[in-house]
């Protein structure tokens, strides 16, 4: 019998691959949004979809008891703090991520959920600083100053806190700039480095990142609670990553062990926790000729 997987924020571009690759991996796989694609659509073999408000508790707790879930890849957020106001994407964020993994929990799935590299400070600071090493690794201090980092590290908190009270594995993935086959908006920054250097010139690709949410709820993949960062191998300047931190930066962290055009969001957590490798680069993939998933006709 196949298992259940939930997806949320399954209409959204990135949380269309991760629709995509649950059924392609043979997940029963069911894509939750704000809207509903209609009663007219055939959907694609493997996928079905719900409409719930996941900030609503109620409507959470009461489609996930429905559902069982054996899986469960939570990607349903206000993405950034520079589009609602900064308390709309910190309500909006910390409540739905509770809702679905203390719903989650309580089925016993087994959970991903997308934080963030902006968990880490970076990207959204009022004045661009330094990390403390190059690469971070997730033993990074975290310290956001905007709604939407902020969000995140509530979010690490209360997966930590569901793997404990729920005895699940919950993995909060940490993606960069999302970037998609054809249409990699990264590489038109390559010139204008302060673009860039909030995290610095890292990025992911979308199917990559879809691999990494599915290695992440394979049964027995993780205990407790893990944080990885989702990166791409190497950053989208083309030049070693040292030397351009250094340009824009006017130097290095005093612990820098970057070698050539290494990203300076590190995927070693990743790779060795879960067996995942990037397979996608900047040079391939920005001007590919792949179709987005059709999830349904």
């Amino acid at each position: 019998m196949s298992e259940t997987a939930v997806v949320t924020g399954g209409l959204g571009r990135a949380g269309r691959w991760v629709v995509d690759a649950f059924a392609e991996r043979g997940y029963e796989t069911v894509c939750v949004d704000l809207d509903h694609p209609g009663w007219e659509i055939s959907p694609r073999e493997n996928v079905d979809f719900r409409a719930a408000d996941l900030a609503d508790a109620a409507e959470a707790f009461d489609l996930f008891a429905d559902l069982d879930p054996d899986a469960v890849a939570h990607l349903a957020a206000l993405p950034s703090p520079t589009r609602h106001a900064g308390n709309e994407v910190f309500a909006t964020n910390t409540e739905s991520t509770y809702n679905v993994l203390t719903a989650a929990g309580r089925a016993g799935a087994r959970i991903a959920w997308a934080s963030s590299e902006s968990a880490y400070g970076f990207p959204f600071a009022r004045e661009q600083t330094l990390p403390d090493e190059l690469p971070i690794t997730e033993d990074h201090e975290l310290r956001p100053e905007d709604p939407y980092g902020l969000s995140k590290v509530v979010g690490e908190e209360t997966a930590a806190r569901t793997a404990r009270r729920y005895d699940v594995p919950v993995v909060s993935v940490r993606p960069s700039w999302v970037q998609h086959p054809g249409d990699y908006n990264c590489t038109g920054n390559r010139d204008d480095l302060a673009a860039g250097a909030g995290n610095f010139w890292s990025y992911v690709d979308a199917r990559d990142l879809a691999s990494l949410f599915v290695a992440a709820v394979e049964p027995d993949a993780v205990t407790g609670h893990e944080a990885v960062n989702g990166v791409a191998a190497e950053n989208y300047v083309g030049r070693p990553t040292a030397d351009v931190v250094a340009e824009f930066f006017g130097g290095l962290p005093a612990d820098c062990a970057l070698e050539g055009e290494q990203s300076a969001l590190s995927p070693a957590k990743a790779r060795r926790l879960l067996d995942w490798e990037p397979e996608h680069t900047w040079r391939d993939a920005a001007d590919a000729d792949v179709e987005a998933p059709t999830l349904y006709e």
